[in-house]
């Protein structure tokens, strides 16, 4: 493909040299970078991209597009020694083949160019996006379900798995890079994908990854506590969410949340049509709940009925803004009501093992205040006589300041607390403990147990419950590691809880 095609509509400052070069591959990883390659130096939040030219330009790059001039002239002053006559020749030989393209901004010249040089895949699917705190894996994880159980093939862009048709592929980050979004949505198009679900996060949004994908409807679900961390205020945090939908087109619907306090923020400034969902107030679809056992929940949506196996508050609220999505982009009311009853939760959402002694162990990936609360209200209001243990820890290298709010929603809900570790990566599991520990009063330290081995940590959690217990073990969820330092080790709490229970 022609570079002068590719780099259209990415914010072009100036260009040096040939304008009519055939790009074979685009990537912004220089280890990635082979003979035909355009290299996108990308300023990222770790590292920036452009200390990696002179060695993307070793490994055979043809095109460079950049934002810094300086960094741009260090990096190719860098290639090759001057004094060496051969390693001269080959140096000027390598500088000369190079177009040199500058650009404003190289994310958002990186996301169009990706966009370009796929083909806009985007525009060949019915392109369906959601946002929010909470959620978001279960409502794009159900819709591809639905959507797939309907007849049509879909892909599916998640935190836990993408999946083009039905061939899984892992994923890494909650929104992919540009490259590989539209590498996938291309594969998905040519594969006879009719629709796309997928996660937008508001680091994702910051970082302008999708910058150029055309969306057919965007939800909000809902905002809490997360991110503190990179957003640093919860003003930035939702100008990020804010952002997608400013940015959906005039034909797209933007289906908002509205018992949410920011669901009417999200959309004041959208061109998009504004839909709105609500289990509390007025809304252009509602939801509220009849019934409610572990094994599932009544529903009344729109005025039909409607059994679903998923149980909470929250839930309802995923499944409202399922069915309101799902007969907006072209299902029936009658074919995603059937379908809604039969949908299956996302992996490590509410999973439920279980044991001996009639104890049940639930397995959820709640790692906010509000998340954490979600499920233990619902698990409380489940069963409230049962005993309910909460264990649950905190991710390291993450927003200290969610830390003290956890605990305090464990301490209102729980009969007892166990906090261990979680993802710690590079700080200590004891503070972040200790972190945790300053959100409890008497009453909560009374009733808590800190285990920093979370393995341990689940044992005497199991060993401690008393008959018909429940027991939550927030935070992990689908994953199936541990990050402690800079070590990625296998864990799965099913693996563990089951080997527990043979002992029992």
């Amino acid at each position: 493909m022609l570079i002068k095609d590719i780099i259209e509509n990415s914010g072009v400052l100036s260009v040096r040299g040939r304008n009519d070069l055939d790009i074979r591959a685009v990537t912004s990883d220089s280890r990635k970078v082979g003979p035909g390659s355009l290299f996108i130096a990308v300023k990222g939040f770790a590292s920036d991209g452009h200390s990696y030219i002179g060695q993307a330009v070793r490994n055979g790059a043809e095109a460079i597009v950049y934002e810094d001039e300086k960094a741009l002239a260090a990096e190719l002053a860098k290639i090759g020694p001057a004094n060496d006559q051969e390693a001269k020749s080959g140096r000027v030989a390598a500088l000369e083949r190079l177009t040199l393209v500058q650009v404003e901004r190289s994310r958002f010249a990186e996301a169009h160019i990706a966009d370009n040089f796929y083909g806009h895949p985007s525009r060949e699917l019915t392109l369906v996006g959601i946002t929010g705190t909470n959620g978001k894996t279960t409502t794009v994880t159900l819709l591809y379900q639905l959507f797939m159980q309907l007849g049509y093939n879909c892909g599916l862009l998640s935190t836990i798995a993408n999946f083009v048709g039905t061939r899984r592929l892992e994923t890494a980050n909650t929104t992919a890079d540009p490259i590989t979004i539209n590498a996938l949505l291309r594969d998905m198009v040519d594969a006879g994908c009719q629709y796309c679900f997928m996660e937008v996060s508001s680091i994702g949004m910051e970082q302008e990854r999708v910058a150029g994908l055309r969306f057919r409807a965007g939800i909000f679900s809902n905002l809490t506590h997360d991110h503190l961390d990179y957003h640093k205020t919860f003003a930035e945090y939702l100008r990020c969410k804010k952002l997608f939908f400013d940015q959906l087109p005039k034909d797209a619907w933007a289906i908002t949340n509205i018992d949410d306090r920011n669901g009417r923020v999200m959309v004041q400034n959208t061109q998009a049509q504004v839909v709105t969902y609500s289990c509390r107030s007025l809304a252009d679809h509602s939801c509220r709940i009849l019934e409610e056992s572990f094994d599932g929940m009544l529903l009344r949506i729109d005025g039909r009925d409607v059994w679903t196996k998923l149980i909470g508050q929250h839930n309802a609220y995923n499944l409202l803004a399922i069915y309101t999505t799902a007969i907006l982009v072209g299902a029936s009311q009658e074919e995603a009501l059937v379908a809604l009853s039969t949908l299956e939760s996302a992996r490590g959402r509410l999973e439920t093992l279980r044991g001996p002694r009639n104890l049940s162990v639930v397995i959820d990936y709640a790692h906010t205040p509000d998340a954490l609360e979600n499920v233990l209200k619902t698990l409380r209001d489940i069963a409230p006589e049962r005993c309910l243990i909460c264990l649950f820890g905190c991710g390291g290298d993450r927003d200290k300041t969610k830390r003290p709010e956890m605990a305090q929603v464990a301490q209102r809900y729980a009969d007892r607390i166990i906090v261990t570790s979680d993802n710690s990566r590079t700080e200590r599991t004891e503070d972040i403990l200790e972190d945790i520990r300053a959100g409890l009063d008497a009453d909560g330290r009374a009733k808590a147990l800190f285990i920093a081995d979370r393995k341990e940590a689940i044992r005497t959690a199991v060993m401690l419950a008393p008959e018909g217990a429940t027991i939550l073990l927030a935070g992990k969820g689908h994953e199936t590691y541990q990050i402690i330092g800079t070590e990625k080790r296998h864990f799965d709490e099913r693996e563990i809880v089951t080997e527990i229970f043979r002992t029992l």
